[in-house]
């Protein structure tokens, strides 16, 4: 069986101008999509000005508009009307995500879906897997549950499906389950080194996947660790990602520079703001942490990186995105699971 197949990401003009180095264009944006079951969810996210959760139609609708200013390509995030301890909503076929992949594309069928891939928005307890009879997340019923909802995600007509839980050995489950059910050409963009951070409130409140107890410092990553972060995008290339991703983006500039040193896989990054957090660092603070962050030929460097950003917030460039404030995850403050806790 071929577990590589570079050609998933030559597939069309779409996820070819995704991946495409040397440049940063508005091709390589990813917008996020919050979709919800139930039309009362809908509406805006206090924390996120400029965001809202959409019914079907409404995603739908977001999509299209997206596409005509050139955003190409949208990750769903699904809210559904049912959670229990299993995330049963999460691998439902006819669940919310699935059904609004199915929409978007026959509404759009150029426009690339990807679909995140994790238990939260689906457990009424808040954490990215099965708890074992301790409490603790299952790591290896958690992977297998997530290979089911990939193929759900795939029959539904998925381009991308996006694992961000950071369990063990996912993506080669994944993968495997992808392609023994003639899903090969579906491509796998891994949340490789995502760092347990202060960053993912507005995302946990968006999504209401706020954990019920402790938090998930269990699984996702230590924000001192750099090489841990080159070991696991090391471990999901090797198991079959198309794209890998370092999460958040703006205090891990090293790692990014690091990664991209290394590896030869498309690299995405996700930048996030806390503005909250933002404000409690002075100007003088940030700014010197900036330089401290600034990894050689940055300019160079940064034209490689597919970005994924917050509708609402500027499109970064190599100068903003140095002018701008660095959070204070970059200060190594806590990630104590309270109200600005980890996603």
């Amino acid at each position: 069986m071929i577990a590589l197949r570079p050609r998933r990401l030559r597939r069309g003009e779409v996820v070819r101008a995704l991946v495409r180095e040397h440049r940063v264009h508005v091709e390589q944006l990813v917008q996020p999509l919050f979709v919800v079951e139930r039309a009362e969810d809908a509406g805006a996210i206090d924390s996120m000005p400029g965001i809202a959760r959409f019914d079907l139609g409404g995603a739908v609708a977001e999509a299209r508009a997206l596409f005509a200013t050139g955003i190409k390509s949208v990750l769903l995030f699904g809210i559904p009307a049912h959670k229990d301890a299993v995330a049963s909503s999460g691998s439902d076929p006819g669940g919310i995500v699935q059904r609004a992949i199915s929409a978007i594309k026959a509404a759009l069928p150029d426009m690339l879906v990807m679909a995140d891939l994790c238990c939260c928005e689906y457990t009424d307890h808040g954490h990215c897997g099965i708890l074992d009879a301790g409490g603790a997340v299952d790591n290896d019923a958690t992977v297998e549950l997530l290979a089911r909802i990939a193929l759900t995600y795939a029959a539904s007509g998925a381009d991308v499906v996006a694992p961000s839980d950071m369990m063990d050995g996912r993506v080669g489950a994944i993968r495997a389950a992808l392609d023994a059910n003639r899903a090969n050409e579906v491509a796998i963009m891994a949340y490789s080194a995502k760092y347990a951070s202060a960053f993912y409130g507005p995302f946990r409140e968006a999504a209401g996947s706020s954990p019920q107890h402790g938090d998930r410092r269990g699984y996702q990553m230590d924000p001192p660790n750099a090489r841990e972060a080159l070991r696991e995008i090391a471990l999901d290339v090797a198991q079959g990602a198309d794209i890998v991703m370092v999460k958040p983006g703006l205090p891990y500039l090293d790692v990014l520079r690091a990664a991209r040193d290394r590896f030869d896989v498309p690299l995405a990054v996700c930048l996030e703001r806390n503005s909250k957090r933002d404000r409690q660092v002075t100007d003088e603070v940030m700014h010197k942490m900036a330089e401290r962050l600034r990894p050689p030929s940055f300019k160079e460097g940064f034209s490689k990186i597919t970005v994924v950003r917050v509708k609402g917030q500027p499109a970064p460039t190599p100068e903003s995105a140095m002018s701008a404030p660095v959070p204070v995850d970059a200060l190594g403050d806590d990630t104590d699971g309270d109200d600005e806790g980890e996603e």
